[in-house]
């Protein structure tokens, strides 16, 4: 396993105008410059995090997952993000993992917020996922989610981990900063797992205020990167897989972790 580099943009979103973002992030994406293995993006980063499917949801075949596509072909990397997708009569607040040749992965977010009644209007996804980016395996999350740590939680067998890097796209608020930050470095060490935190800043359209305070941590909880909060950011880490191993193999917490299974119900 090489290093693997990634790169997040932490940005205002703009509440409900999906071609407004679209735009916005093209202009984004063009400032990176050195080459990235992945790259991060808000929750909902082409809407905001808003309920109103009327107007915010799209189609797997829609603009959002088409800008994915292409952004992934032109920067040569695999790209992260959410969006509000309808199948059916239902609703999914969906995490694509874009690859550059145009094939992806989805996974839905499965914890729900119910204080803002997403769980009213959404349907809650039934299975993690694990992506391989360049030898990485990689467990996607979605804001809420990261208070779950069983829906986070690594695991050992064998030698193998089941993932070294948990990403977690947020639009998370920033009167509940503390929390966020504080959450992203214990899911780093309690998972000896590399954590990227991306998150957005700026007012949404009910007035919530949005701090991003993104960060990157090793998987012993020190911070890599943490971006300046309420401000605009695109930075790209290298993640070392060497200091990973050393880690591993020295401090070997995983050999102990319980066995354990999730039980999945609707």
């Amino acid at each position: 396993m090489k290093d693997l580099k990634i790169s997040l943009i932490q940005t205002t979103l703009f509440w409900e105008e999906s071609r407004k973002n679209l735009d916005h992030f093209a202009e984004l994406l063009n400032k990176i410059i050195e080459p990235s293995d992945l790259i991060l993006l808000p929750e909902m980063f082409n809407t905001g995090f808003s309920i109103n499917p009327a107007v915010c949801a799209e189609k797997m075949d829609g603009t959002g997952l088409q800008f994915l596509k292409d952004q992934a072909r032109k920067k040569n990397a695999f790209i992260m993000a959410t969006l509000l997708i309808k199948e059916g009569d239902d609703h999914f607040n969906r995490l694509v993992c874009m690859a550059p040749d145009g094939t992806f992965q989805t996974y839905d977010k499965r914890h729900l917020f119910r204080l803002s009644e997403e769980y009213k209007i959404f349907k809650e996804g039934m299975k993690q996922l694990v992506v391989n980016v360049n030898g990485w395996k990689i467990h996607p999350v979605i804001c809420y989610d990261l208070r779950f740590p069983v829906w986070c939680k690594n695991t050992y067998d064998e030698g193998e981990y089941g993932y070294d890097l948990l990403v977690c796209t947020a639009n998370w608020p920033a009167s509940r900063s503390n929390v966020w930050k504080t959450m992203l470095k214990a899911r780093a060490m309690e998972n000896q797992s590399f954590v990227a935190g991306v998150n957005r800043i700026g007012d949404d359209g009910n007035g919530t205020w949005h701090s991003g305070d993104s960060m990157v941590l090793d998987a012993k909880g020190n911070i890599l990167w943490a971006a300046e909060s309420g401000k605009e950011g695109i930075q790209t880490i290298n993640l070392s897989a060497t200091d990973l191993k050393i880690f591993r193999d020295s401090f070997t917490v995983g050999m102990d972790w319980d066995k354990f299974t999730i039980n999945v119900n609707s």
